[in-house]
Formats: C-alpha cells, structure tokens, sequence
C-alpha cells in the first residue's frame, strides 16, 4: 500500500503538468444523449433511472419503460438543478446528470478505484477518494467522463501499478454509492496524497481541505 501511495503524490503533480493533454476529449467519446419522455423505451431509460436511483430520486424498479414514476424523478431533479421542470430527459438534464452520476458500468469503475486507493482506510477515507474522482468529473481542469477521468495518463497510481484491477468489496461499492450521491468529506478537494511518503513538491504546494486517514486532501 505504501508503493501505491507513494506514486498517487508523484503522479497528482504530473498531471498538472500535463493537464493540456488531460482535457483532451475524443471526437468519438460520447454520441449525442437521447431525448427521453414518457412511452420511451430502451437500454437508455434505464441508464436514465439508474442514475436518478443512485441520487435518490427514482424509486422505482429500474425497465426499460419511460413511465409516471420516471417522469416524476426526471422533473424533481430539473426543479433541484436549475433546469427546465418539463420531465423531459433531453440534452441539458442529460449534461447535469453525467456530471453529477455514473451509469452502472461506471460505478464499477469508481468501486475498483476506491478498492485499489483506499482499501485501507476507514471508511470516510474511502468514501472520500470516490469524491475526488467525482469532483474531478464536474471540474473543466480535468476529462469529461468518469472512465477518462480514472483512466487519464498518471491520474492514479492504482491504475498504472495495475492493482486496479483488483475486484472491488462491498465496501468499496457503497462508498462509491455515496460518493455520487454526494457526501464529499474532502471538501470539494481534487487530489490527495500520503504526507509521510509525499515527495512532490508541487503536491505539497495544494492548498489542505482536510486529512483523513493517511491522505491528505487539497484542491
């Protein structure tokens, strides 16, 4: 655990360095989002009620059917976010929702990234690596979607020393569910790092939000 602590704080000061080459976006990357309303159907209204679900607003059983009760949390999380109240899933609700959710597939991502960093820490610790990864995602220093963001070159040392590809606990998983539902221990902090093997420079420059555990969060 200490090999891999020690490369996050190398790694987190050489991201910045390269954060031009982190901004990049795929001209493929993402195709439009579809438009959903109620009588939609399809693989898509599903990942719409998934992410709603994990928010808290969907509390239904998750189809393939635009209903009533799709409708209802579509419209109450465009009311809690600013947007048009129209319980329409068009571009602007599906923007918000990406920057604020995962789909299943991605809360995978954001279990095993929270396993391979933070295995070791309590459990707030833990939570709070999954609310770096979801700050990173709403934040324009760093790539647009939650699998770029833990992906990106040097962003993790999980990633790159491979235990990121170590199958997830349960605890793992329901820190990432809270993570994304918005519990941010780190206050809005966008990197961390062990301070008693911290070599960075740089890293050692970010401003503190807090420590948990053994890392130190900083923005």
């Amino acid at each position: 655990m200490n090999r891999h602590k020690r490369l996050t704080a190398l790694f987190a000061g050489m991201l910045i360095a390269g954060s031009s080459l982190l901004s990049f976006g795929s001209p493929a990357m993402a195709a439009s989002p579809t438009t959903l309303k109620s009588g939609s159907q399809g693989g898509d209204v599903a990942d719409l009620q998934f992410r709603l679900q994990t928010l808290g607003y969907f509390k239904g059983t998750i189809t393939t059917t635009y209903g009533l009760i799709t409708r209802t949390a579509v419209t109450k999380f465009q009311k809690e976010h600013g947007l048009a109240a129209d319980g329409i899933a068009g571009p602007a609700t599906w923007s918000k929702l990406k920057k604020l959710t995962v789909n299943k597939p991605e809360l995978s991502k954001l279990a095993r990234i929270i396993y391979s960093e933070a295995r070791g820490e309590v459990y707030k610790g833990q939570v709070a690596v999954g609310a770096v990864v979801m700050n990173r995602l709403q934040s324009p220093l760093f790539p647009k979607t939650l699998t770029d963001v833990i992906m990106a070159p040097l962003a993790f040392s999980a990633v790159a020393d491979g235990q990121y590809w170590l199958l997830p606990n349960n605890s793992a998983f329901l820190a990432a569910k809270d993570a994304v539902r918005g519990w941010d221990p780190t206050k809005n902090a966008v990197y961390y790092y062990n301070p008693t093997t911290a070599k960075s420079k740089w890293i050692l420059s970010r401003k503190i939000t807090t420590k948990i555990g053994n890392h130190v969060f900083a923005i």
